[in-house]
């Protein structure tokens, strides 16, 4: 009987130890990295089960959802330049956030309307275009076509035809809708163009200027063409207020339009009757 007795004894002890050794390891707080578990505390001391957390702690306190997640990545910002830019601008047209351009710098109407489209959408108006406004931007827009990225010209100019290399010429290329005025094969200025419309096209080949006009007024249309120069017929090179304002939306009846009120105004100064115009792809 006491041999019995004894053996229950130490089963009890036993199963005590085993129950405080597994009570204590589930709420053991982990020590720094690369440490051991702390040491039972002494016989006769106090165990850490059941005992508070320190001041100020939530033992299963979770850090915010955005905690550790980094910004998103500055894409285009105010000075930038480029085709990347240009490519932004004519989205931000589409989306009627941006009235002017596109013209391929980052400046304060983008600004502008970088932040209008942030606000709108709620995210924050920095005015910077990021990683999430753009993605933002592209779900909601389609991918600008070559006169959606130059509406408003600025693209490069066409190399000039073997006919404007000698003499004073009005070299004007369809393809890249510029006009170079060359003299004898130097390129005194650049400007964009834009032609007539489907059914009133602008024609082709080699001209003469023989009338200049500095204020003249359309008598089959009644409307304006200041800087005339003309060159076949009723067609001319002029100062267009339309395309300045619409750029390539709109068209002529015929007429080469300038949307560069003080190159054409130079140049028109410099222009001869007789000087050569030449129209080419």
């Amino acid at each position: 009987m006491r041999t019995s007795g004894m053996w229950r004894s130490v089963a009890a002890a036993t199963a005590l130890a085993a129950l405080t050794v597994v009570s204590g390891c589930t709420i053991q707080p982990a020590g720094p990295p690369g440490t051991s578990p702390a040491a039972s505390p002494p016989a006769g001391g106090s165990s850490s089960a059941g005992s508070s957390p320190p001041a100020g702690r939530t033992p299963d306190a979770k850090p915010p959802a955005s905690a550790g997640q980094p910004a998103p990545e500055v894409l285009w910002s105010p000075g930038d330049r480029g085709g990347d830019v240009r490519e932004l601008q004519a989205r931000l047209r589409q989306v009627l956030w941006l009235y002017e351009g596109p013209t391929g710098t980052y400046d304060a109407s983008t600004v502008y309307a970088v932040k209008g489209f942030q606000g709108k959408r709620g995210l924050p108006r920095t005015g910077t275009t990021d990683s999430v406004t753009w993605q933002r931007l592209l779900g909601m827009t389609h991918e600008p076509g070559k006169w959606d990225l130059y509406a408003s010209g600025g693209q490069p100019a066409a190399k000039p035809d073997p006919r404007c290399m000698t003499g004073r010429v009005l070299c004007i290329s369809k393809t890249s809708r510029t006009l170079r005025w060359m003299i004898d094969g130097r390129t005194v200025s650049v400007m964009a163009v834009r032609f007539g419309a489907q059914y009133t096209p602008t024609r082709e080949g080699v001209f003469n200027v023989y009338f200049k006009s500095r204020h003249h007024v359309s008598t089959l249309y009644d409307s304006p063409m200041p800087y005339a120069m003309f060159f076949s017929g009723g067609q001319a090179v002029h100062y267009s207020a339309d395309f300045a304002g619409t750029g390539y939306y709109g068209g002529s009846h015929g007429c080469v339009n300038v949307r560069d009120e003080g190159k054409i105004a130079a140049m028109f100064a410099q222009v001869r009757d007789g000087d050569k115009v030449v129209i080419y792809w």
